[in-house]
């Protein structure tokens, strides 16, 4: 992808990367973010909320070294496949064309996740709506079982799963997470999952990948950049945490990497460790700490900030967060001074002084923007 930069004679490139379909997704900020990392230059960058690792794949791309960071255990899957292949791409074509050619069987995914157009139609029953055909849930059963028979080394098996987590995202029925799924069956929906081999390269820098919580990543990591893209939760009073937990959006991925068939509940047959209680994030958090009345995702935030053994910390967030611009902008220059701020509404540089909170919307009518701080650490 190439876009123009934020100076009209600088053209950012933006190296190809892949991913499934994640709200958070900053394939669309890739250039920007990249045109941020050139300023500051930096060798080691500690990426600490890396999903599915398009910033990690771009920045492992340009020739920076990597720390991959994430709790979900998909995201690490997709880290080792981009980031710690050692196996060249035609290493893995006579696996993904057997895993391919595996005849699909009904098992637990489709059980719990496969559907059937409705006598023809293309309607799902609303009690019985689901994310993928029955066609697609039984290859799912049948890959997922034999991807575990197999004797894979972590490179190979983190290519298989990717594939397959690839394949279905290009067959789903949803709006690009699965907390719900859409009434009638999408187009794509009817086509049968056909496993790629995924688009990496070899790296020639040592990255790494982590499954942590970022707090205790911090304690022991010094980086000359850090990137934080942390859940942003909901500014909404109306609205508190059941719908904005990132674990409830993904869960079924984390059900595909794991295949340890778990507990489900509700309609959409979520993992019972994605629920509120258990896959509560602190920076999703919508209550304010009773001893300081400030927001406990806004003291998050800053202790992240704060806590970031970095020169230079690149901070994305949205206006719909829990954090107004005053807080956030407290927060910020508490560790250190904004060089540089990205609106990404219209894609335009509001600079390092106070014009950006202007920009910072409040009004529920109005859609939400996302900001890119470049900060530098006192």
């Amino acid at each position: 992808m190439q876009t123009l930069s934020l100076f009209e004679d600088i053209i950012v490139d933006a190296p190809p990367t892949q991913g499934i379909k994640f709200a958070g997704s900053k394939l669309k900020l890739l250039p920007y973010i990249l045109q941020l990392i050139r300023k500051a230059n930096p060798r080691t960058i500690l990426d600490g909320f890396s999903g599915t690792t398009r910033v990690a794949q771009a920045l492992a791309c340009s020739g920076r070294q990597v720390i991959a960071n994430d709790t979900a255990v998909w995201s690490r899957v997709f880290a080792t496949c981009y980031l710690l292949n050692r196996h060249t791409r035609k290493h893995y074509g006579e696996l993904i064309e057997y895993l391919n050619s595996l005849p699909g069987r009904d098992g637990w995914f489709t059980e719990n996740y496969g559907g059937a157009p409705n006598g023809g139609l293309a309607r799902q029953p609303d009690n019985l709506k689901k994310p993928w055909q029955r066609h697609n849930t039984r290859k799912l059963d049948a890959i997922r079982e034999e991807i575990d028979n197999l004797d894979l080394d972590e490179s190979e098996r983190s290519a298989a799963l990717v594939s397959l987590m690839l394949a279905l995202d290009s067959v789903d029925s949803t709006i690009g997470h699965y907390a719900a799924y859409l009434n009638m069956w999408s187009a794509r929906s009817y086509n049968e999952m056909q496993l790629k081999i995924p688009n990496f390269t070899i790296q020639e820098n040592e990255h790494q990948v982590l499954q942590e919580d970022i707090f205790d990543v911090l304690e022991r990591t010094e980086v000359d950049l850090a990137y934080f893209d942390p859940p942003y939760g909901s500014n909404n009073e109306k609205m508190p945490p059941s719908r904005v937990r990132y674990a409830a959006y993904y869960h079924i991925w984390t059900t595909v990497c794991l295949n340890d068939k778990p507990q489900l509940f509700g309609k959409v047959r979520r993992r019972i460790d994605s629920s509120d209680v258990i896959a509560a994030s602190i920076f999703e958090e919508f209550r304010r700490d009773p001893r300081t009345n400030r927001f406990i995702a806004v003291e998050a935030i800053e202790r992240l900030l704060q806590n970031a053994r970095a020169r230079y910390i690149i901070l994305s967030y949205s206006s719909g967060g829990r954090a107004t611009a005053a807080e956030l902008n407290e927060s910020i220059r508490k560790c250190g001074k904004i060089i540089e701020v990205i609106e990404m509404d219209y894609r335009r540089n509001v600079m390092a002084d106070m014009r950006w909170t202007s920009e910072w919307v409040r009004d529920a009518e109005s859609p939400n923007k996302e900001f890119l701080f470049l900060i530098e650490k006192n």
